[in-house]
């Protein structure tokens, strides 16, 4: 196998509870992902030099800082691997918006080099690699929706519903680090357990960013205000995306169609199996 084509698929936290502060600064966190239909796509061409070079629609971000780069230099240290790869990255989520844009590219490339390495990594090797490269890169390597704690990192699948999605991101770019360490940041939900999550189901879901995201970000409230006209709007992750959940999609064209310009939208269906994993299993 010399060239493969994979798809890094955006995620969604339908809950996030933060229920505590860890002495390291990490948050404690209880959390329900969800892939969708849309994302960002890899091309990947094996190379027998050892160098590893990427090309991507996205040039605000330095080759050497990119996930992508990080995870193929990562696998190759991990295994002392000879091998190389040309990648390019067609970028279609926004940085910061909570989507796991840049976690997903950093799973898609260590499932792909797995397969075009030729080297029979498990999922728990390939996704402790991910973890040491940020907390939702597991997630995506095992590729099911999940029920996570932790600080994301201990899943457990989970069967969700499977809406369309209306993604609203405002033009902004979210700090995640500016979020967590906002002194009105609710930290101390109390646990829950996943069955009583489960059984509350989306009407009572929540994310407990939401109100420092708004406060901190004009952008995002108003942009939550104007969907709230819609359909009742969650923060994914600390923002800046928001999204509603629509029964049927000519339900989500409809409302794509009041987008104002200003604004970035999509629509797309929520899939407990990921994409990338479904492409993987047709190879």
């Amino acid at each position: 196998m010399k060239e493969l084509i994979l798809p890094a698929p955006a995620k969604l936290n339908r809950l996030l509870h933060i229920t505590g502060r860890r002495s390291d600064g990490y948050h404690e966190l209880q959390t329900l992902f969800q892939f969708l239909d849309h994302g960002d796509t890899l091309r990947f061409r094996r190379r027998d030099d050892g160098i590893v070079n990427l090309e991507s629609t996205l040039d605000t971000v330095a080759q050497n800082d990119n996930l992508v780069v990080r995870a193929a230099r990562l696998l190759q240290v991990d295994i002392d691997c000879r091998l190389g790869v040309d990648i390019h990255l067609d970028k279609r989520l926004p940085l910061g918006g909570g989507l796991g844009g840049g976690s997903s590219d950093a799973a898609t490339t260590l499932l792909a080099l797995n397969h075009l390495w030729n080297l029979g990594l498990s999922p728990d090797r390939l996704a402790a690699l991910g973890l040491r490269l940020g907390a939702d890169v597991p997630v995506f390597v095992y590729g099911h929706a999940a029920w996570a704690e932790g600080i994301g990192e201990r899943l457990t699948p989970v069967e969700l519903d499977t809406p369309w999605f209306v993604v609203l991101h405002p033009g902004i770019e979210v700090a995640t680090p500016q979020v967590f360490g906002a002194p009105q940041l609710t930290r101390n939900t109390p646990p829950i357990s996943m069955a009583r999550a489960l059984q509350e189901g989306p009407e009572a879901w929540r994310n407990d960013c939401e109100a420092t995201v708004r406060r901190l970000y004009p952008r995002v409230d108003e942009a939550f205000e104007w969907l709230s006209a819609f359909a009742p709007p969650l923060l994914t992750g600390t923002g800046a995306c928001l999204f509603c959940s629509l029964q049927h999609e000519s339900d989500a064209q409809r409302l794509l169609e009041q987008v104002r310009d200003d604004w970035h939208a999509f629509k797309a269906r929520g899939c407990n199996v990921s994409p990338l994993h479904q492409a993987l299993s047709l190879m």
